[in-house]
């Protein structure tokens, strides 16, 4: 069967317990859009995306979707799918595209929005988000693939000990108390960052 222009589905929360109820809003999906919530959990796996569609269920972060089934053809997920962005190892890291980081250690991670960290005050050139770029930038980013849930490619680095260390010493350019705390408690850094296309 060709695939439809747009997908009824149900959409409820799977965060649902056994004593909370909570709504179930029925929405028209195109079916790029409802294959594009598959690739977060699929990646560009044809088969498995068939398979999602026959079943007619899908279970995303905290969402489930639900819809009629079908037997999709081959051919028309593959057309489709030629229209994502495919991981490209080839593509240097751009710190202007990058939107948003993930510091880690052993134990914690702290995701740092570009938006809430390159907020400047008035008697300080500089931003924390000024701060993780020039990490960033060091030799040593590595590309780890393309984040259909994300939307981006994601890199990772290794943060050297000196790198750390500026790194903390740029937490007071942090305007959010929460995470300034939650970045000080890290005791090594490494980063992931997503840059968009």
């Amino acid at each position: 069967m060709a695939l439809p222009d747009l997908v009824r589905v149900k959409l409820s929360s799977e965060a649902a317990e056994s004593i909370a109820l909570t709504p179930v809003v029925v929405q028209d999906l195109t079916t790029r859009e409802l294959i594009e919530h598959m690739l977060g959990v699929t990646g560009k796996d044809e088969a498995r995306i068939r398979e999602l569609l026959r079943r007619g269920t899908l279970v995303s972060g905290a969402s489930r979707f639900r819809w009629a089934g079908w037997e999709a053809e081959a051919e028309g997920i593959r057309a489709l799918l030629a229209t994502f962005p495919d991981p490209d190892p080839q593509r240097a890291f751009d710190p202007a595209r990058c939107a948003r980081a993930i510091l880690r250690d052993q134990r914690h991670a702290v995701e740092v929005q570009r938006a809430a960290a390159e907020r400047r005050s008035l008697f300080r050139r500089d931003s924390f988000w000024d701060v993780l770029m020039q990490a960033a930038v060091a030799p040593g980013i590595r590309y780890s693939t393309y984040s259909y849930r994300d939307r981006a490619d994601r890199y990772t680095r290794d943060c050297t000990p000196e790198e750390v260390a500026r790194i903390r010493q740029g937490v007071p350019l942090l305007r959010y108390t929460s995470l300034r705390d939650q970045v000080t408690m890290l005791t090594t850094v490494s980063m992931d960052l997503f840059v968009e296309r």
